[in-house]
């Protein structure tokens, strides 16, 4: 019998075009199929924008991140951002007024005020004797040497000398205490608290050069100084404490952490051209933009190599670090190709650029940037323009002829930047560094203004994946990672330092005038707690170079007691020992 195929014929026209389709009983599941999916894809195309539109309605009232990717040409160093950000996408939902300042600010006030018991100040005849105090390090190490230096002389009844900065740090700046402070204001506004003189005075007959000189172990506690700094004291007349660097314990009693309080937030300050030159910078910022971020980076040279990060340089990049790390003798190797995401490294530029878009801070947003050399110059610091194209510094706004009375000075410079950063509103820290402890602690002081620090060590691995996640995933995570590191009143790390924490000086209006401390129980108890994260301790300095310093003091302390001094042998060795 003769098998008759049977064959099916259809013509499709497209314009002037025919296209003879031939289906067969085996091709016809083969064309059913594809028009199927002609036809979804058709769906998508119309449907998509609409979906577009519908989600930005649903989301209308929230703010509104635009990023804008720059072209190749423009950014060769873009390339490596992923095009999920590259496009209009929908902003976390947080009102702006909450991105810029915490609704619980108000409610807190610094209270560095002695109470009725504490004692004024020892009479001057009554002073047990001079204390010279060197200090150690950049501006802000050497602000906490000087606040340190006056809580020392109160606890000895010492009469202050107004202590004396570095000269032979790594910054080689040669500036003196009155350059940068205003040295009137500062003797005359602690008068009731503590004797403080500029010098010597001559008819003491006692040669600055002649002092003999001591160093505290770091964080002595009070009983230290007491047990060994005074008998030294009343023996010798006037001494001289040297390389003076969080040489006092954080912690101490309330009148005490008080006095710190007062010197650091009202007695120190700066002088008037330098107060002059910051209150400038911030009057144009306040021009251009109303609200400001003042950004502290520290994406330098010197901050890389010290941590021994590594940011995918290459070869240039281990060989430049490496160079500058072997400036600490006691620092291992660079660590040649590991990854930076550790939790000690700061942020790249790009990096803190997207948590701050991603925290709700739209690309109008100005941001003053408080820092010197970024590593890698322009092309690290590009993408973080192309996020905040309002991007400003110290040479950005003003003239070179305006700066260059504080250009050679390092310490003046970061004065400025001190001023600029403590006045903007909002703060944000890159690394945990000493201008950043002081100033969260200054804002806190001063009606706790918004400090932000990048939780480093949950972030990395976060911006490890951000290419494989959309921003709205991207952004939600962020922001959840950030919950107790965005600067609200009820935040705080165990631990602390004061200098960061002033728990003593922070009081509450709402409450009466409870003490932070009250305050920060009251609210772990309270449904509206933060939730924090766990904290990381920096870790101290170890426990054997304590140990080293107690020697030191004893054999100075038997030495008084059978009235000779310590060998300058015995001398040398714990010196070479305790550095």
């Amino acid at each position: 019998m003769a098998h008759h195929h049977h064959h099916y014929h259809t013509i499709a026209f497209y314009g002037p075009i025919r296209i003879w389709l031939m289906l067969t009983p085996s091709t016809m599941p083969l064309f059913f199929c594809g028009s199927i999916l002609f036809m979804l894809a058709a769906f998508s195309l119309i449907v998509g924008p609409l979906l577009d539109i519908e989600l930005s309605i649903r989301h209308h009232g929230h703010h509104e991140i635009s990023l804008v990717m720059p072209q190749p040409k423009q950014i060769a160093s873009m390339s490596n951002i992923s095009q999920n950000y590259a496009t209009s996408v929908v902003g976390p939902e947080i009102l702006p007024n909450t991105i810029w300042a915490s609704s619980l600010a108000s409610q807190y006030y610094g209270c560095g005020s002695p109470s009725d018991s504490f004692a004024s100040r020892v009479p001057t005849l009554q002073s047990n004797g001079y204390i010279f105090v060197e200090t150690s390090g950049g501006l802000n190490q050497q602000r906490i040497g000087i606040v340190d230096a006056v809580i020392v002389a109160r606890l000895l009844n010492a009469t202050l000398i107004v202590p004396f900065l570095d000269h032979e740090s790594f910054w080689g700046d040669k500036s003196n205490f009155s350059d940068i402070f205003d040295v009137e204001w500062f003797t005359a506004s602690l008068a009731p608290d503590v004797n403080i003189l500029k010098e010597i005075p001559a008819r003491s007959k006692i040669k600055r050069e002649m002092l003999y000189s001591t160093r505290a172990p770091r964080r002595s506690e009070p009983e230290y100084y007491i047990r060994y700094i005074l008998p030294l004291l009343k023996r010798k007349k006037a001494i001289r404490l040297t390389k003076f660097d969080y040489r006092l314990s954080s912690g101490l009693d309330e009148g005490l952490q008080k006095l710190r309080c007062r010197v650091n937030y009202h007695a120190l300050r700066f002088t008037e051209p330098i107060t002059n030159m910051g209150k400038t910078i911030i009057r144009r910022l306040r021009q251009k933009g109303g609200r400001y971020i003042a950004l502290h980076l520290r994406f330098e040279p010197d901050v890389l190599a010290f941590t021994g990060c590594y940011y995918g340089g290459g070869e240039k990049e281990i060989r430049e670090l490496g160079l500058l790390r072997k400036r600490w003798e006691t620092l291992a190797d660079f660590r040649s190709k590991t990854g930076h995401r550790s939790g000690k490294c700061p942020l790249t530029p790009e990096e803190v650029g997207w948590m701050l878009r991603a925290l709700g801070f739209a690309n109008d947003t100005h941001i003053y940037v408080a820092s010197a050399e970024v590593y890698g110059g322009e092309s690290n610091l590009a993408p973080l323009k192309a996020l905040f194209p309002h991007f400003h510094t110290k040479d950005t706004l003003t003239t070179s002829m305006e700066l260059e009375p504080f250009a050679h000075y390092t310490n003046r410079m970061a004065a400025i930047d001190y001023i600029v950063s403590e006045e903007s509103d909002v703060f944000i820290t890159n690394y945990n560094g000493n201008m950043v402890k002081v100033l969260a602690g200054s804002r806190r002081y001063h009606g706790h203004k918004r400090t932000i620090q990048p939780n480093v060590k949950k972030l990395g691995s976060l911006f490890l994946s951000r290419k494989n996640m959309t921003w709205q995933a991207f952004s939600t995570k962020l922001r959840r990672i950030q919950r107790g590191y965005i600067g609200d009143p009820n935040e705080r790390r165990p631990g602390g330092d004061f200098f960061e924490y002033p728990d003593s000086c922070l009081c509450r209006s709402k409450l009466g005038n409870m003490t932070h401390v009250d305050m920060l129980h009251h609210e772990r108890n309270s449904d509206d707690a933060m939730e924090l994260d766990a904290f990381d301790e920096h870790g101290t300095e170890e426990v054997d170079q304590d140990i080293l310093h107690l020697q030191y003091a004893d054999l100075i302390n038997e030495a008084n007691a059978g009235g000779g001094d310590v060998g300058d042998k015995e001398m040398e060795e714990i010196s070479f020992l305790s550095e």
